[in-house]
């Protein structure tokens, strides 16, 4: 009862999300994912990053190759075609010798402007008129006083796209013109670096995940064992009798330099304690109960020879002052009353010692009769009823004792309700079990008695306990003893106009 109390009080700390708090084993194979997944991003961005650098890097060098092409074509230079009378156009531009597909080029003089660019057949395609004005006002504000610009990129949308552009002026004819080439080849390869890189760092996370899994499930065994063990001892029934630790952690799982060594020699170390605690508290109960028992079985004998002398005297016929006749009959009905506590007392400590009860096949039918008509004739103020079935239901125990048990509860509820109560004695078999209610509809139990009921000496000073005055308050603490030692279970259920008592017990 005291280990279910610690339980029932047990607070459960819920998370504040309301869900269940991730165990080590799933933190630790995040926590390791996560770092390989941090670890790879961290990776593949640096490695686009450089790749997409140096190719841009190469195709600035490209387009300044293309640009000093182009610049023999705008600027008329020896050994080029001779322009001085026309003014070169894009196309002149573009069909030099060398220009790759994509080249783009754009030639101004102040009035007129061409542009185009090379598609994938080679041909010239002329740009539209919002795309030509977009480069001239990028040409305008990137050449600088010496007549060249840094390369820069510009996006001019639709089929054309993205280009790397580099500005000039011709330096004999002092004509603006501008020369392209695509950046698609550039972002195609550093594209197709970033999946490589995301599928081999999926794939390798998956295959961490599992990994991973294996490694802490495998390093976290211990600390399985351990738990194992702590398990067990949590499931032993600590709260009486004889109890024996021989749960311990394995030898291997001790080890001080480790963590989980260090948890299970400190649980060792715990249990060693709550043993030889146990064992003392074990010794303990063990005297007071033979003490008990032989207090008892001593007072037996001087407690029938003060009952018989009292009955002695006052059968002796002799004259006997009042007060002497109501003194020597309250010496006896106290001596009767302390023989009845002292047996309680005994059959108390006997059962507690673990004796064994008889378990013989016993007629319950027959002895709830017996023990209504016995409480039928001590209460003739309650009315009584006995609900039996029609065929004999038989229990395997001892029946002296339960006799005891059945007429301890019909005392319990004579004395305990008023005058008129009704009590209904009832017997049933369940599966494997017979079960006896006794239910009454007196005033109930209070709720603060309830937890301690079954307990030895338990009393209370509400209505339903007025005549708590004659009892021993050992009743109800040999009902579940004897039950307990049958193997049953007695349970309670009251409220105000109603209360009942359960037993169950194993059928023969």
């Amino acid at each position: 009862m005291v280990a279910r109390r610690i339980r029932e009080a047990t607070p459960i700390i819920p998370t504040r999300s309301g869900r269940a708090p991730w165990t080590l084993r799933r933190r630790l194979v995040v926590a390791m994912v996560a770092m390989l997944a941090l670890v790879s991003l961290v990776i593949g961005v640096v490695s686009v990053a450089i790749l997409s650098a140096n190719l841009m890097d190469g195709l600035d060098d490209q387009l300044g190759n293309a640009a000093q092409r182009s610049s023999d074509v705008v600027g008329g230079r020896p050994g080029a075609t001779d322009f001085t009378t026309t003014t070169p156009t894009a196309s002149d531009v573009l069909n030099r010798p060398g220009q790759a597909p994509g080249t783009l080029a754009l030639v101004y003089d102040g009035i007129s402007v061409s542009a185009g660019y090379i598609d994938d057949s080679g041909t010239v395609v002329a740009l539209s008129d919002d795309q030509v004005t977009q480069l001239v006002t990028e040409l305008d504000s990137a050449v600088q006083q010496d007549g060249t610009s840094a390369p820069f990129s510009v996006n001019l949308g639709g089929d054309v796209g993205e280009y790397r552009v580099l500005a000039a002026t011709a330096p004999r004819t002092g004509e603006l013109y501008l020369i392209g080439l695509p950046v698609s080849s550039v972002t195609q390869t550093a594209t197709q670096l970033a999946v490589i890189i995301g599928l081999v760092s999926l794939a390798g996370i998956i295959v961490v995940v599992f990994l991973a899994t294996a490694i802490v499930r495998l390093a976290l065994r211990p600390l399985q064992r351990v738990t194992e063990t702590a398990t067990r001892v949590s499931e032993l029934p600590l709260d009486r009798g004889d109890v024996l630790l021989v749960d311990r952690v394995p030898a291997a799982d001790t080890d001080p330099r480790t963590e989980v060594g260090r948890v299970g020699s400190a649980l060792n170390r715990m249990l060693d304690h709550v043993d030889l605690a146990l064992e003392t508290r074990q010794a303990s109960e063990r005297k007071v109960r033979q003490f008990v028992a032989d207090a008892s079985h001593e007072l037996r004998t001087p407690l029938a020879s003060i009952r018989g002398y009292s009955e002695l005297t006052r059968r002796s016929g002799q004259d006997l002052p009042p007060d002497t006749i109501h003194a020597i009959g309250r010496i006896e009905s106290e001596s009767v009353r302390m023989t009845g506590l002292v047996e309680d007392l005994l059959l108390l400590a006997r059962l507690d010692e673990g004796r064994e009860l008889e378990h013989e096949p016993v007629d319950l039918t027959r002895l709830l009769v017996d023990v209504v008509s016995d409480a039928h004739a001590a209460g003739r103020d309650h009315t009584w009823d006995l609900d039996l079935p029609e065929e004999p239901v038989l229990a395997a125990g001892d029946g002296p004792r339960l006799h005891q048990v059945f007429a301890n509860l019909l005392a319990n509820a004579r004395v305990h309700t008023d005058p008129g109560t009704r009590v209904e004695v009832a017997l049933a078999a369940e599966g494997d079990r017979a079960v006896v209610t006794i239910t009454d509809n007196g005033p109930g139990i209070p709720e603060n008695l309830r937890a301690t009921l079954f307990e030895r000496f338990a009393r209370g000073d509400s209505s339903r306990f007025r005549g708590t005055g004659g009892s021993t308050g050992l009743g109800l603490a040999i009902v579940q003893a004897v039950v307990a030692a049958h193997h049953g279970e007695v349970t309670v259920d009251s409220r105000p106009g109603r209360t009942s008592f359960r037993v169950a017990l194993p059928l023969a």
